[in-house]
């Protein structure tokens, strides 16, 4: 017997989906760490998030693998989220206040015992965050900048 109210699995990408498409242009305002108010829309958080999508696949992230995020409530962090989640991977958030020596023990925590088991990390901007990343000999991203690092 099929649903009374919709005949797809509610997963988490079809919530972005839905937002973009049903309210694209309500506006998502956020402040950044940096300090200034920023304004997006969900039709762009969900182009955003298949940009990230897209680059963690490029990265050879897999349904399944984990993805570490150490960002604050903000757009960024929402378009890693959604971007995770949209390829399947598992969002595995880190509290960016804590120290860095608790970040990397929970990085560390967080990997996969098979080859290559360096966590993936989706970090906003910070230099004590990707002092914790290098500690943890994780693979780093930053959402924003597009760009990603492995460690030597």
């Amino acid at each position: 017997m099929l649903g009374l109210m919709q005949d797809w699995p509610l997963l988490c990408h079809r919530i972005i989906e839905h937002a973009a498409t049903v309210h694209g242009t309500q506006e998502v305002v956020t402040r950044s760490v940096e300090g200034p108010i920023h304004r997006t829309n969900y039709a762009e958080i969900r182009d955003r998030a298949l940009k990230v999508s897209q680059r963690l696949d490029r990265d050879g992230i897999k349904l399944g693998d984990r993805v570490a995020t150490i960002a604050w409530n903000t757009w960024r962090h929402l378009e890693a989220w959604y971007g995770i989640m949209g390829i399947g991977a598992i969002c595995h958030t880190v509290n960016p206040r804590l120290f860095p020596d608790q970040i990397a023990w929970i990085i560390n925590h967080a990997r996969r015992p098979r080859g290559d088991d360096r966590p993936h990390l989706c970090s906003d901007p910070g230099k004590d965050r990707r002092q914790a990343a290098e500690r943890a000999n994780a693979t780093s991203c930053s959402p924003t900048r597009r760009t990603c690092r492995r460690p030597r």
